[in-house]
């Protein structure tokens, strides 16, 4: 079994809260970044909007007009 599908197995066990607190943990892990190293912050904001954009656009896509 592939590494990805290993993965995929394990995270369809995960329920609604289990998705909340990782996704909440990702987001303090890149505040800890954010801290450790203040430079990144110095980016201009549209790195961060094309960043955002770029990361939303398969999720936004299989929501809207993907599997059914």
């Amino acid at each position: 079994m592939e590494f990805l599908e290993k993965m995929d197995l394990r995270v369809k066990q995960f329920g609604i809260v289990d998705l909340k607190l990782a996704q909440g943990a990702a987001m303090f892990f890149a505040l800890i970044i954010a801290k450790l190293a203040p430079q990144i912050m110095e980016i201009s904001v549209w790195w961060f909007v094309l960043l955002l954009v770029g990361c939303a656009m398969r999720p936004a896509y299989i929501f809207w007009f993907g599997r059914q």
